[in-house]
């Protein structure tokens, strides 16, 4: 029975943080500075590495992409709310007087701050607009669009 070639010596002349960030590692997974060396060269050597790279990089982008989808949405609901909200405001306040004008004005001081102070009591602890507009209404819309689902 042959026996398995012994493993070579290898000296090598690491910066004092990589060394300690080494023996970190090697001592929180229990394992021999020499082993983790050992696998993190062969997975550098490896030819697939670049391939696992990328997919991991691929992956963050996706991930990246379906936020900035989302955000792009609930960027897009907020502000169709308040342009319907504006256009429903203008066609039916009237406008008043310049007597009741300036009580209007006091009174509006007063109802901006109940809406402030409501508005961050709302996004401190109540549900978000986005999380009661169902997610299925693009998907609605698109289908609509394109007679395709899903596109």
């Amino acid at each position: 029975m042959a026996k398995a070639p012994r493993k070579q010596r290898l000296s090598v002349y690491l910066d004092p943080r990589v060394m300690s960030r080494l023996a970190e590692h090697a001592a929180r997974r229990d394992l021999s500075r020499s082993l983790v060396a050992e696998a993190a060269i062969e997975s550098f050597l490896s030819p697939d590495a670049a391939e696992r790279q990328e997919a991991a990089i691929t992956k963050r982008l996706d991930q990246l992409d379906r936020r900035m989808t989302r955000q792009e949405r609930d960027l897009a609901i907020a502000v169709e709310t308040l342009a319907v909200f504006v256009r429903f405001w203008l066609a039916t306040t009237p406008a008043l007087p310049e007597p009741a004008a300036q009580a209007a004005h006091a009174k509006a001081g007063e109802r901006y701050d109940a809406f402030v102070t409501a508005l961050g009591r709302r996004l401190a602890k109540g549900p978000k607009l986005r999380q009661e507009i169902s997610e299925d209404i693009d998907a609605g819309f698109d289908t609509l669009k394109t007679g395709v689902p899903g596109q």
